[in-house]
């Protein structure tokens, strides 16, 4: 074909177009393929064998794409793949459908069935039930996936008597037969799939994405052997959790018609992510055709067309709102006590991003860096595990006081209902007047006390434990007592419950930190271990710095902040400096004159009176009195200074940073973050690597780049299959995490396709 669209031409009533060049008639006499107008295939009904030549000559002729022809004739594209091989290796004969019917009895007995099932419930692995039982891996999948009270024998009975569907060629047209024959098939699959052949022909689909009259490019997979970046496909269970597809779509649609659709580009970025590449310039560092591979496409976006997509979603909007979606969906449920009266614990801390351009930004202090910085600041909020769920964009100069206090109705909102909601925070939100306003909007506090304060007595400490969700137990000496913490100056006070650890120093000895909350629900223990769990959010700062580049500027562009925005007035500052050097001095003074007052009244050695002047006392009291007018002055001072003003008159021509691609950019970064660490828990609950504590993210990072065969040719089921990883132990347990991931029957967006997930063992891998 040329890459020129043929002239339109006339369709036959009824017809189904295939490509623009060609169309398919089928009713109950059988069937009939034009092309251009002319006849040049016809069948009569039930004759399958035609049927499928016919579809296979239209390929082989390239009268339209492949994708087009197996949409128009009901089929999928590996299956069109597999009718062109039998027809060129056995002409016409090799496109007969098998006889149906029975081949052997099944081995789903209902003895093997309830051994099965009792070895699930015993821990078992799916891949270890299989060799013990003598089945292969899907039936297990399939025994377990059914109901208890329905019979997977009848189910395998009817599988395998049902009439032969035109879904495949000679050589395992039956899906369910194929996947019964179990590591057999596995091994006669990996020899059969080309190695790296060339993916499906899209070219006529970007003529007609060029011309805008194609929505989106639908994924398709070619069968393909040692395929790189194969194990990303592993994300997508994981990826489907963090609800980043469903939102996008409920948020923004859908993108404007073009090649590349919404699903393709965010699932893209995840897995450029993932891949070790976050940002839209890391496209260059990976090759696209291998990328498109994985996403069902010839190439993958690159650069300009990754940035052009991005902000086209961005200038809708609409981020926040996906983000606020997506934290609905990953809090929806997540309730931690027993009788629900919690509906989720969440930790919330500012992040300092730090700018280098050229723009004119406010600096901001940055406590990593030691100093003040041209920066924006974020406002983030994670789980109890520590995991991502919304960000926003602070207001500049806010504090964290100010920022939790404009958060909490955006937290009601996703949480959904009058729960209490346990909030905690570091010392930077430290606010007695905040901790009220939390507790009267049913929002429970924890935090560090900030300030001196008196030590608990020592025999108010006791032991106290708490169990982790992994069974991990861990003490600590505390002390559980009230106190009133005074709100403002008015001596009004707040009582507040207070947890006090007795920690040790450098040097030796030993100090009290304490602990504040509002909650009464939960023991001392758990309070100490959910205070220590906000380092989570930390950890996640500095990994999501190194892996995921949080702190790299997605957008260029800036805006010029609002010149009547109050802030405050730095020359206050500076003014109440100049009053605290004027009454130390004052107080000093006093001291001095005290002093030298007290000097000349007391009368010499052997005398009983002192005569001090007028003109003495006038001297020795002379620098109070200057100090006291000084005093006065500053005071003045800095009363007469307003304490905000607008920002036109302290800077002008301030800027801020364009806020919307970096919050589209932090969405897809945690649905990242938030996918790795799923799949690293995975390996830690559901296989059996010993060194999962602490090797599980790298065993992930190692296994998401690695390769393997992508195989399309059983209808419905889109089969990934992984290469060995170099160490047996490695591959041992992505093959039990891969028995996991099947068992989910995750679809592949865009597709009806479901994966399933195997690897590959040394005997059945072709040497290179």
């Amino acid at each position: 074909m040329t890459a020129q669209a043929p002239l339109p031409v006339t369709v036959e009533a009824g017809a189904v177009p295939v490509g623009a060049a060609a169309s398919l008639l089928e009713d109950a006499e059988g069937g009939r393929v034009f092309l251009y107008g002319q006849l040049v295939y016809a069948w009569d009904a039930g004759d399958t064998a035609t049927r499928r030549f016919a579809a296979a000559k239209l390929a082989d002729m390239k009268a339209a794409p492949m994708t087009d022809i197996a949409a128009g004739f009901g089929i999928e594209s590996g299956t069109l793949w597999l009718w062109r091989r039998e027809l060129k290796a056995s002409g016409v004969a090799g496109l007969v459908p098998e006889k149906p019917g029975p081949r052997r009895a099944s081995k789903l007995t209902p003895d093997v069935v309830a051994d099965i099932r009792s070895r699930r419930a015993g821990g078992d692995t799916f891949r270890t039930i299989a060799a013990a039982v003598g089945v292969s891996v899907f039936s297990v999948h399939r025994v377990l996936s059914t109901a208890p009270g329905d019979s997977a024998e009848a189910d395998a009975a009817r599988t395998r008597t049902a009439p032969a569907a035109d879904v495949g060629v000679r050589t395992g047209s039956n899906p369910a037969r194929q996947d019964r024959q179990g590591d057999a098939t596995t091994a006669a699959a990996v020899k059969e799939l080309p190695v790296l052949p060339a993916g499906a022909d899209r070219s006529g689909e970007r003529v007609w994405a060029r011309t805008g009259l194609l929505e989106c490019a639908a994924p398709v997979f070619a069968p393909a052997a040692r395929v790189p970046l194969a194990g990303l496909f592993l994300a997508l269970p994981a990826l489907e959790k963090t609800g980043l597809l469903q939102c996008a779509k409920e948020t923004f649609g859908a993108l404007p018609n073009g090649f590349y659709g919404l699903d393709t580009i965010l699932a893209g970025a995840v897995f450029q992510a993932l891949a070790g590449e976050p940002r839209a310039e890391g496209t260059t560092r990976i090759d696209p055709v291998a990328m498109g591979r994985v996403l069902g496409l010839d190439r993958a976006p690159e650069v300009k067309t990754l940035r052009r997509k991005l902000a086209a979603l961005a200038g809708t909007g609409k981020a926040g709102d996906l983000l606020s979606l997506m934290a609905t969906k990953h809090l929806n449920g997540s309730g931690d006590a027993e009788d629900g009266s919690l509906a989720a614990v969440l930790y919330v801390d500012g992040h300092v991003r730090a700018y280098q351009g050229t723009k004119k930004l406010g600096k901001v202090h940055s406590t990593r860096l030691k100093f003040p910085v041209p920066a924006t600041e974020e406002t983030w909020v994670a789980d109890a595990n520590g995991a991502p769920v919304l960000v926003v964009m602070a207001e500049p100069g806010n504090a964290l006081t100010g920022e939790l206090r404009r958060l909490l109705p955006a937290l009601r909102t996703i949480i959904g209902d009058d729960r209490k909601v346990l909030v905690g925070f570091d010392r930077g939100g430290w606010s007695p007047a905040l901790f009220q306003h939390m507790a009267a909007n049913r929002f429970d506090v924890l935090t560090w006390r900030k300030g001196t304060t008196a030590d608990i007595n020592d025999i108010l400490f006791t032991e106290v434990a708490h169990t982790d969700d992994h069974g991990q137990t861990r003490t600590w000496d505390a002390a559980d007592t009230h106190v009133e913490v005074p709100i403002g100056t008015t001596g009004e006070v707040f009582s507040m419950r207070q947890i006090s650890r007795q920690v040790k120093v450098p040097g030796g000895g030993s100090r009290q930190i304490h602990i504040l909350t509002t909650t009464t629900g939960m023991s001392a223990g758990e309070i100490v271990y959910r205070m220590g769990a906000r380092w989570r959010q930390e950890n996640y700062f500095r990994y999501a710095r190194m892996r995921f580049a949080l702190d790299s500027h997605d957008a260029y562009t800036s805006t010029d902040d609002d010149p009547e925005r109050s802030v405050p007035n730095p020359a206050k500052r500076k003014a109440y400096q100049k009053v605290l050097t004027a009454k130390a001095r004052y107080e000093k003074t006093i001291a001095d004159t005290d002093a030298a007052l007290l000097a000349a009244r007391t009368p010499a050695p052997g005398t009983s009176t002192v005569l001090i002047t007028n003109t003495e006392h006038n001297a020795i009291t002379a620098d109070l009195f200057t100090a006291q007018t000084a005093l006065d002055q500053t005071q003045a001072a800095h009363k007469d200074i307003p304490a905000r003003v607008p920002l036109g008159e302290i800077a002008p021509g301030q800027q801020v940073l364009e806020t919307e691609t970096k919050l589209l950019a932090h969405a897809i970064r945690m649905a990242a973050f938030n996918t790795a660490t799923t799949l690293a828990r995975e390996i830690r609950t559901n296989t059996g690597y010993a060194r999962a504590d602490d090797e599980a993210h790298a065993l992930i990072r190692q296994a998401l780049t690695t390769s393997g065969d992508i195989d399309p040719s059983h209808d419905g089921y889109l089969t990934i299959r992984l290469d060995p990883l170099p160490t047996r132990r490695a591959t041992t347990a992505i093959s039990e995490l891969c028995d996991h991931l099947t068992a989910t029957e995750t679809r592949y967006p865009g597709t009806n396709q479901v994966l399933r997930y195997e690897t590959k063992n040394r005997e059945t891998s072709p040497p290179n």
